[in-house]
């Protein structure tokens, strides 16, 4: 006679959590303006702050942070967002002082969850610091290495950060 187990797990989080695991994204995006001279320590603030928003209620997946210099990749980081990051280790925020280039220029592009339908754009409306649009833009960082990683938890909530160089 055998015996089998089924086990399911579920994993919660709090807006405390989204607010600590973005607190990490902020320092990176301000590190990465500050250190770049591409983007201004105000706007990373405010990319920020979208980014907080929209995490908090559910409607995002990913983020990805891109230097280009005459339309080259420089340097690059996304972050996949995790809502069971129970596996994830939480690391402290930093290793993004990228290259001064005043004349380059930083890209954040966001993808939302299957939740961000028309409903969500509606309730989003003046809550949001960025004009986002749509993009075409090739995230795919095929010039550039992946050359480390970070994971940024909290409870149930996660970020986890690829790095991309030349």
């Amino acid at each position: 006679m055998s015996t089998t187990y089924t086990s399911t797990s579920t994993s919660t989080y709090s807006v405390v959590d989204v607010e600590n695991v973005v607190r990490r994204f902020s320092a990176d995006i301000v590190m990465i303006a500050s250190s770049s001279g591409a983007l201004t320590e105000a706007k990373a603030r405010d990319y920020a702050k979208d980014i907080e928003t929209l995490a908090k209620n559910g409607y995002l997946s990913a983020v990805d942070v891109t230097l280009l210099k005459d339309g080259i990749e420089l340097k690059a980081v996304r972050y996949d967002v995790s809502t069971d990051a129970g596996s994830l280790s939480s690391s402290r925020p930093g290793g993004v002082l990228w290259p001064r280039e005043p004349s380059g220029w930083v890209r954040v592009t966001i993808w939302y969850t299957a939740a961000y339908d028309d409903a969500a754009r509606e309730k989003m409306k003046g809550k949001l610091q960025i004009g986002w649009s749509a993009s075409t833009a090739d995230t795919s960082h095929s010039g550039l290495q992946q050359q480390g990683s970070r994971d940024y938890a909290s409870g149930g909530f996660g970020m986890q950060r690829k790095d991309f160089t030349v």
